[in-house]
C-alpha cells in the first residue's frame, strides 16, 4: 500500500499531476476540496454541518475535515493506496491522519512537495483566471495572500515529515511529462 501526500502551492500542478499518478500507481486520489463539494451538494449529515460552518465564513473544524476524509477512505476498502490532496494542512490533521492509517496498519509512505517560484506561480495562476474564472485566480493580491497562508500552515508540515524521513521536494516548473517523470521517480525509489 502506497500513501501519498501531495504538497504545492495553488498553481503548483497538484491536480494535473495527481490524475497522472493516479493512474500509474492506481491509487485513490482524496482530494479534501472535492470531498467537501460532494457531502454539501448530496446534502450528507457532515456535508450539512460543514455548510453551517462555510456560510459563517468560518473554517470547517479538523475533527470533521477528518470525518470525512475517513469515509472516503472506507469507500475503497480493496484500494492499493490513496493520494491525500489538500490534506493535511495542519500538525494536528497530519497527527489525526496517522492515527487513522495506523489503526488500519497502514501509514503516510510519502509527502511529496512540487515546488515552484512564487512569481512564476503567480504569472500561472493569473493566466489560469483568464479561463477559468475563479475570482481567487484572478487577484494578484489574493493569490499572494493564499501563498502567505500556504507558507506559514505547511511549513511546521515539511518539518513534521521531514523528522519521519518522508518528506520529498520535487522540482514543479517544466513541462508536465518532465515533472511527472520526477515525481514517479521519487515514489518508484520508497
Amino acid at each position: 500500500m502506497i500513501n501519498i501526500v501531495l504538497f504545492g502551492k495553488p498553481g503548483a500542478g497538484k491536480g494535473t499531476q495527481a490524475e497522472f499518478l493516479k493512474e500509474k500507481y492506481n491509487l485513490i486520489h482524496i482530494s479534501t476540496g472535492d470531498v467537501f463539494r460532494y457531502n454539501i451538494k448530496n446534502e450528507t449529515v457532515l456535508g450539512k454541518e460543514a455548510k453551517t460552518y462555510i456560510d459563517r465564513g468560518d473554517l470547517v473544524p479538523d475533527s470533521l475535515t477528518i470525518k470525512m476524509l475517513q469515509d472516503e477512505v472506507e469507500k475503497n476498502p480493496e484500494a492499493s493506496g490513496f493520494l491525500f490532496d489538500g490534506f493535511p494542512r495542519t500538525i494536528a490533521q497530519a497527527e489525526a491522519l496517522d492515527a487513522f492509517l495506523n489503526s488500519k496498519n497502514w501509514e503516510v509512505t510519502a509527502t511529496i512537495a512540487l515546488e515552484a517560484d512564487d512569481e512564476i506561480l503567480v504569472q500561472r495562476l493569473l493566466e489560469r483566471g483568464k479561463t477559468s474564472g475563479r475570482p481567487d485566480d484572478q487577484d494578484e493580491e489574493k493569490i499572494r495572500n493564499r501563498y502567505q497562508e500556504y507558507n506559514e500552515k505547511t511549513a511546521p508540515l515539511m518539518e513534521y515529515y521531514s523528522a519521519q524521513q518522508k518528506f520529498h521536494a520535487v522540482n514543479g516548473i517544466g513541462s508536465i511529462a518532465e515533472i511527472t517523470e520526477r515525481l514517479s521517480n521519487v515514489i518508484e525509489k520508497l
